[in-house]
């Protein structure tokens, strides 16, 4: 659009009275259609016309010279502006090609094999690397004495006298066994170092205005399930197969009505469920284990896989937690390989209602240009409002009413084991977390006792020993959980048989303290036994049986040598045991068994050398010792509401009194892990994968064996 300055079409007069008149007024008048189409030509013609050729075009035109003159000063400052931006586009891709290629170049570089010694090949930086690498073996080698020196000070003798420590793996088992069941089929062998090495989410630049979005997002999050908190019916409904308390959605949509709602897509179903109950720990105690991701982890160690703390987007008021807003990024899982994970960016809102009263509030958040992170999930999960109402009571307990709200889009097809389990809602449901929570706030409970205990357990000399062996064994179980379903790794699938057994493998490197940079190769099944979860839990975790199962142990049986309840309830507890008649005497197992409220269960155990054990009975610091557990997970089939195990009594009552039907049977995961190599650029072999599935089919094969005899 072009304006001309002056007086309009009046160009003959050219007076300088006619000029200050122009100059006064500061007339503007639009150029006409053929004005610029006479002038667009002219300038492909001349871009710089000479004072002749101006003023034939203001008479031509009936515009004064000064704007012709004007008129192609602009339109020459326009066309050199547009060639700078095309040149700069230009000059753009070739720059982006540029990076692409030196990228390329660096990579064909660093994976280039020199043809003569198949090695890295030298470079002119090799003295350099050379030198960097005898600096860091200097530092290695100073960590070596300073460890040396802490483990000959805790078992009372340099190192060098210790007696060597075998690794903890079934390597020494007949590789060439026939396999149960059928023909094992092998994978080819894989090279450990081209193992993905993935890290947690990358943190994410937020700006003011997105963190204003999300303080939006939190609050209306806050409002939604203060509302589900407090609210009954017709909102809320009672099952009558097994009276736990589900969502009306009819009534949910009029009440919180969504234009955009995922609910329209027929693909996505609905899990909401409600449930509350008494834990024992008081309400600052709780919110504080909530915000720190470290805590909730380990608060939530059966179904919090790995959880980070993206962005705090408000660290709330000054010496409390009320207003606090987090962006987090989770994983959440059923102790199965079967299952797949929960992934999720979601904020975290927590605010207290009143004294003694606070609400957590979970709700899921689209973080941008993260969403290819979740494109090659199986399960992609929405988690709309949810979270729980954590009310002070008298004597350090405290009520917790927690809501569950998901909608799911199952993008591959539900293991039929589990699809019961995951459609009733049950496996990530209300009642799994707070029973969770239950167990573990009365496993902290009975940390706290023992410290402050001068009773003995067992063997365990003093209240700190008590202690020090009661975290062994929940790095131990943190172990295990994070093991069965990592989402680092790579997964591997080998058949046992036609359908008969399934196991699925992950490689991954380890990341329990005590055994750095180690290549663990997971493998676990999953079977159902028609046992109910408390049966087969006690035929887990009573020693006389163990020979039954153990394959490992050559049906030797088994004492306890010492013991540590970490519950109200009888199974759950931590035990160290010794294995009889055998040659490995110097070898122990430490095993913890625990199982909560909702029916779910746990069976851990590792093998740990004599030297260790007398180091964690003693109250030392057991961060170095290596463990390596295996174990079982139990839980029920989801065909009906499992029977409610009555732990806790008293005022730490901790089951909620609904009425109950018995469960159909039992979901029973078997999980080894076998440490494969001490290098990070080994090979996992064939024999390795077979000696695997011989593993867990002779296991499986003599556990329904055993149930089976049971029953009958």
């Amino acid at each position: 659009m072009e304006f001309s300055s002056g007086g309009g079409g009046g160009g003959s007069s050219g007076g300088d009275h006619h000029d200050a008149s122009d100059r006064r007024k500061k007339r503007y008048h639009r150029h006409t259609a053929h004005q610029i189409q006479r002038l667009e030509s002219m300038f492909k013609e001349c871009a710089h016309p000479d004072e002749k050729t101006r003023n034939q075009l203001s008479r031509e035109l009936g515009l004064h010279p000064r704007q012709i003159k004007f008129w192609f000063q602009n339109r020459r400052t326009q066309m050199k502006a547009q060639h700078e931006r095309s040149d700069n586009c230009t000059l753009r891709a070739d720059n982006d090609r540029i990076r692409c290629e030196n990228i390329a170049m660096r990579e064909a570089l660093r994976n280039v094999i020199c043809p003569s010694c198949g090695g890295p090949p030298v470079t002119e930086d090799s003295y350099f690397d050379e030198q960097k690498l005898r600096m860091e073996n200097a530092q290695l080698k100073e960590e070596l004495d300073r460890v040396s020196s802490i483990a000959a000070k805790y078992i009372g003798r340099p190192i060098s006298q210790l007696p060597p420590v075998q690794p903890i793996h079934v390597s020494s088992l007949d590789l060439s066994m026939a396999s149960f069941g059928g023909h094992g089929i092998a994978c080819p062998s894989l090279d450990l170092d081209l193992l993905p090495n993935l890290a947690y989410p990358p943190m994410i630049s937020i700006s003011d205005v997105d963190k204003s979005l999300m303080a939006d997002v939190a609050a209306r999050a806050m409002d939604e399930l203060i509302r589900l908190l407090q609210s009954n019916e017709p909102l809320w409904i009672k099952s009558a197969a097994d009276g736990r308390e589900l969502l009306n959605l009819e009534s949910y949509e009029r009440l919180f009505p969504r234009p955009n709602t995922h609910l329209k897509n027929p693909s996505i179903r609905t899990e909401a469920s409600r449930d509350s109950g008494v834990v024992f720990m008081n309400d600052l105690a709780l919110v504080d284990m909530f915000v720190d991701e470290n805590k909730w982890m380990e608060l939530f160690p059966a179904i919090v896989s790995r959880a980070r703390t993206i962005e705090v987007i408000s660290s709330g008021m000054l010496g409390s937690h009320s207003g606090t807003l987090q962006l987090m990024y989770g994983e959440l899982q059923v102790l199965s390989a079967l299952v797949p994970t929960r992934k999720l960016y979601f904020l975290r809102f927590v605010q207290q209602i009143e004294a003694g009263s606070w609400a957590i509030v979970d709700i899921s958040y689209d973080v941008p240009n993260q969403d290819n992170q979740f494109s090659s999930s199986s399960c992609k999960a929405h988690r709309l409002p949810s979270g729980c109402l954590i009310q002070e009571m008298p004597n350090g307990y405290s009520k917790v009413t927690w809501v569950e709200h998901w909608e799911v889009e199952d993008k591959a097809a539900i293991h039929r084991l589990y699809r019961d389990l995951i459609h009733s809602g049950l496996a990530f449901g209300a009642e799994r977390w707070l029973a969770n929570l239950q167990r573990m706030c009365e496993r902290i409970a009975c940390l706290m006792v023992a410290a402050n205990s001068n009773r003995q357990l067992g063997a365990i000399p003093s209240p700190e020993g008590t202690r020090s062996m009661m975290k062994l064994a929940q790095r131990m179980v943190n172990n295990f959980c994070a093991s069965i379903n990592p989402s680092t790794g790579q997964h591997l699938t080998t058949l046992l048989g036609s359908n008969e057994l399934e196991v699925r493998a992950t490689l991954h490197r380890s990341v329990d303290p005590g055994q750095p940079n180690r290549m663990v190769l997971s493998a676990a099944s999953t079977i159902w036994l028609p046992v109910s979860p408390q049966n087969v839990f006690n035929f887990f975790r009573d020693e006389r049986t163990r020979p039954q199962w153990d394959v490992l142990s050559n049906q030797n049986p088994v004492q306890e040598v010492a013991h540590i309840a970490n519950g109200s309830h009888p199974g759950n507890c931590i035990s160290v045991l010794r294995a009889l008649n055998t040659s490995q005497n110097n070898m122990l197992i430490l095993q913890e068994s625990c199982l909560d409220s909702s029916g779910c269960c746990l069976v851990v155990y590792c093998p740990v050398d004599l030297p260790s054990i007398n180091v964690a009975m003693s109250g030392e610091d057991t961060c170095f010792i290596p463990l390596q557990p295996s174990g079982f997970t139990i839980s029920p089939d989801g065909g009906s509401r499992p029977d409610h195990f009555q732990i806790g009594g008293g005022d730490g009552a901790s089951t909620s009194s609904k009425s109950s039907s018995s469960s159909s049977g039992s979901l029973v995961t078997v999980m080894f892990q076998i440490l494969v190599s001490n290098s990070p650029t080994a090979r996992i072999s064939p024999e390795t994968v077979n000696t695997v599935n011989n593993l867990i089919g002779n296991t499986v094969h003599q556990i329904k064996a055993a149930m089976n005899s049971s029953s009958s």
